[in-house]
């Protein structure tokens, strides 16, 4: 299986399986000098971990981070990055493999079961092995990683929408997003969308989200036309978070509804001669290039194919069957997409900056 890989000066691998004895990336690129220890990472992976709230799958995995190498203490006792690549490892603790042995010669519907076998000529059965989310897990540690590499640039994320319901914009509050289970930045959503779910879940079902990433502090010129523009490499990196079917930067679909008039960012100079943008339906890039605007990034998340209605499908052997998915699962795996939208973020704009600093010298 080749493709294990993104980014090109800030280049990140994962590995591992769902069900398998660990998890792991390499991140190769990294400058030195910067200080990293797995408490820089921790806070992000545990954002992510499953089994935080009813609202995601009860699988209990701490998700404790090590970094093996790439690292070492300095002689004032500070570790720092060497510049050589960064290991990172986490371990499976809670994996239930016999969850899925109902299903091990059946293709459940909506996951990569067919796709992965028609394609190798077998799949791990186990939870999914490599088409889990369970490997997004990595790439939060590497976007924890990038996020040392941006300094003086803020990313943050939130659920705007789980299944018809949205949030109101005009509630939204940065601070609420870590005063609820959704990441939500509208206190009423959230209180609404946890009855909503539990309904969701108790009925053994699931519902799609879409989730908003914002990047505060990218400075214009990062991005380079034309098949290394900045908004080609976020639409993909959005798209490879598993569950992902549609990306959007800035008014994205909506702005086919508007004219020209009204799309248009108009330009003004601020106090000190420098180009202010009077709004950003743009989403911070023109051309392919930041513009110093805060970058606005969405991405809708389908919902989890795991649910506990039958559904229509074929075994391995040309039969058709009926499946059920048993096990843990999320009612919106769109949750804990938040801090992995985040993280390729962070990985993206990390590799831009060493691209545009490569070029300015």
């Amino acid at each position: 299986m080749s493709h294990n890989s993104f980014g090109h000066l800030f280049r990140v691998t994962t590995w591992g399986e769902s069900h398998g004895p660990a998890i792991g990336c390499v991140v190769d690129g990294c400058p030195p000098l910067i200080p990293l220890t797995e408490i820089d990472i921790q806070g992000f992976m545990d954002k992510r971990k499953p089994g935080q709230s009813r609202f995601t799958t009860q699988r209990r995995e701490p998700d404790e981070v090590k970094i093996l190498s790439g690292v070492m203490v300095d002689e004032d006792g500070i570790q720092k990055t060497t510049g050589t690549p960064i290991s990172l490892f986490v371990e499976n603790t809670d994996q239930r493999s016999k969850d899925y042995s109902d299903i091990k010669d059946r293709f459940r519907p909506g996951h990569a079961d067919l796709t992965y076998n028609a394609k190798y000529g077998i799949r791990d059965y186990r939870g999914g092995g490599r088409s889990s989310a369970r490997e997004t897990a990595m790439r939060v540690a590497a976007g924890a990683v990038a996020r040392k590499v941006l300094q003086g640039v803020s990313i943050r994320g939130a659920l705007v929408q789980i299944g018809p319901h949205k949030i109101d914009r005009s509630n939204w509050n940065w601070a609420e997003v870590d005063n609820n289970a959704f990441f939500c930045p509208d206190a009423e959503a959230a209180t609404f969308w946890a009855d909503y779910l539990d309904g969701i879940r108790k009925a053994g079902s699931s519902v799609g989200a879409v989730i908003e990433v914002v990047a505060e502090g990218v400075p214009a010129g990062w991005g380079a036309p034309i098949y290394g523009k900045l908004d080609t490499d976020l639409a993909a990196a959005m798209m490879s978070i598993n569950a992902v079917k549609g990306v959007e930067v800035g008014n994205g679909f909506d702005a086919a509804s508007l004219t020209g008039e009204d799309n248009a960012d108009e330009i003004r100079l601020d106090d000190v001669g420098r180009p202010v943008f009077l709004s950003n339906n743009s989403g911070g890039i023109l051309g392919g290039i930041s513009n110093g605007d805060p970058l606005v990034v969405r991405f809708a998340v389908k919902p989890t194919s795991s649910i506990l209605t039958e559904r229509k499908s074929i075994t391995s052997k040309g039969e058709e069957v009926d499946v059920m998915t048993k096990g843990r699962h999320d009612p919106c795996v769109g949750i804990r997409a938040v801090p992995v939208g985040e993280a390729m973020m962070a990985c993206v704009l990390a590799d831009h900056f060493l691209r545009h600093r490569g070029q300015i010298g």
